[in-house]
């Protein structure tokens, strides 16, 4: 069984860290299912395992210059905030009800990244002028925080996408959103493992493969062309969170 985490671990790692995402979502329903952990505990493993390989693919990420910290910064102003106030309010919030909140969060997200991708104007670049680009970076920062305070997800899926939305490349939004993970992941760990033990056993296993597809992936691709990357994985995004959206609310 840790043999296989260890591959599981390695396989979400690089493909998360790729998407700009912490992967503890992924963990959680690993931890859960496969595990089978209780949900208090696996929270907090979740965001254990997450950890260490998003400092690693934020290192890897950050050696090929494609970090934007104009955009992580102001991001992490209303991110860190929002963990916090959804931890407390997570013992208040019914499942149903944030599970649908999740749903329309991510049908809306994945939609309009879809639409970039595939719409008639997906060649133009879009303009934003600096208060919208500044009022997008502390809306999906919060949106992200909340989902780390009150569920303990990464909450990698609205930086992303807002930062695609906002015009960066795959690359771009994939790079500046791990090193604002690893800030709201901290967070979320101090506040969440009160609630539930870490499973070190199973954590590890996982930790291990993750860290090393994570320190594999950005290099790989930084091979290729910045405008190819985002064309084939932007859409990837839009799909992954339209099948999230749907597989919340089943």
């Amino acid at each position: 069984m840790l043999i296989l985490l260890v591959i599981i671990g390695f396989i979400i790692g690089g493909f998360i860290i790729a998407m700009g995402g912490g992967g503890a979502t992924f963990y959680l329903g690993i931890l859960t299912g496969l595990v089978n952990i209780a949900p208090a505990s696996a929270t907090a493993t979740s965001l254990f395992t997450a950890l260490p390989s998003l400092c690693i693919g934020a290192y890897s990420h950050y050696r090929t210059g494609n970090m934007r910290f104009h955009f992580g910064n102001r991001m992490l102003i209303t991110a860190v905030p929002a963990t916090v106030v959804g931890s407390l309010i997570s013992g208040y919030l019914s499942d149903t009800v944030y599970r649908w909140l999740l749903f329309l969060l991510f049908i809306c997200l994945g939609s309009q990244i879809l639409w970039q991708s595939f719409g008639p104007h997906r060649n133009r670049q879009r303009q934003h002028s600096n208060d919208s680009k500044l009022g997008q970076a502390f809306l999906f920062g919060a949106l992200s925080g909340l989902m780390v305070g009150i569920a303990g997800l990464s909450g990698g899926s609205p930086l992303v996408a807002g930062m695609l939305l906002m015009g960066l490349s795959m690359q771009e939004a994939a790079a500046t959103s791990s090193y604002v993970l690893i800030v709201t992941s901290l967070v979320g760990i101090m506040l969440h493992s009160t609630s539930g033990a870490i499973a070190w056993a199973p954590g590890i296993a996982l930790m291990i493969g993750a860290i090393c597809g994570a320190a594999f992936m950005p290099y790989w691709l930084n091979k290729f062309n910045a405008s190819q990357v985002t064309s084939v994985l932007r859409p990837i995004m839009g799909t992954v969170m339209i099948i999230m959206a749907i597989t919340t609310i089943l």
